[in-house]
């Protein structure tokens, strides 16, 4: 067989192979374009916790935002005072904007300020995955308490075995780094609150309604 008809015929599985490898490639730069483009800007959420809390911890989301900024953020924009803040930025920027945030909150206000983040395809798989959505979707009655770390099985644990004596008629489901509660009485009449979750699971929690979680998803899929 001639050398040119060897080249100018085309192995099936070889083509299937490479393709294969192109669509696991483009998944994979989807998913977390920070492995493969470490340079790569991305839209992320802060979610603060005990800001503006009757009276305490005052802070200007137009003074937050502007931290924000001064810490390399843009396209920030914030979502009412409990302190949300979608932003986007680079990886190098998303490892150090929490303790820039951390020390400005304190130099200018004088208490310290804890948050956790989320990107916008976690926020997009926290829409996808509460649990409760078959029961209501009354975002009053809804809400979702994120993590600052994933939770151990022991902490699990005790909060399964503890939740429904301590607050009758609440129900919750842990997924990841996050705590999905359906509270038919609202917020108000739970004793499920953060200092529950947080001695228990061991980590910093930051609760917010179902309202709240939908609109910053909204925000963060325009940004």
């Amino acid at each position: 067989m001639l050398k040119s008809e060897l080249a100018g015929r085309r192995c099936p599985l070889c083509h299937a192979v490479l393709r294969a490898m192109l669509q696991g490639l483009l998944l994979l730069l989807l998913a977390n374009p920070h492995c493969l483009l470490p340079n790569a800007w991305m839209t992320y959420v802060a979610l603060l916790r005990g800001i503006n809390l009757l009276g305490y911890n005052r802070l200007p989301m137009k003074d937050l935002a502007a931290m924000f900024t001064a810490g390399g953020c843009t396209g920030v924009k914030t979502y009412i005072a409990s302190g949300n803040v979608v932003f986007s930025c680079s990886a190098a920027v998303k490892k150090t904007i929490a303790r820039h945030i951390e020390a400005e909150v304190q130099r200018g206000y004088g208490f310290k300020c804890i948050f956790t983040t989320r990107s916008r395809e976690e926020m997009e798989a926290v829409l996808r995955a509460n649990p409760f959505l078959k029961k209501t979707d009354d975002g009053a009655r809804l809400h979702v308490a994120f993590l600052a770390d994933a939770p151990t099985p022991e902490g699990i644990a005790a909060v399964n075995a503890t939740f429904r004596e301590r607050s009758p008629g609440d129900d919750l489901k842990i997924l990841g780094r996050e705590v999905y509660l359906h509270l038919p009485n609202g917020m108000a009449g739970s004793k499920l609150r953060n200092d529950y979750l947080d001695s228990r699971l061991k980590t910093m929690s930051t609760t917010r309604n179902w309202n709240t979680v939908k609109k910053l998803a909204e925000m963060m899929a325009q940004a």
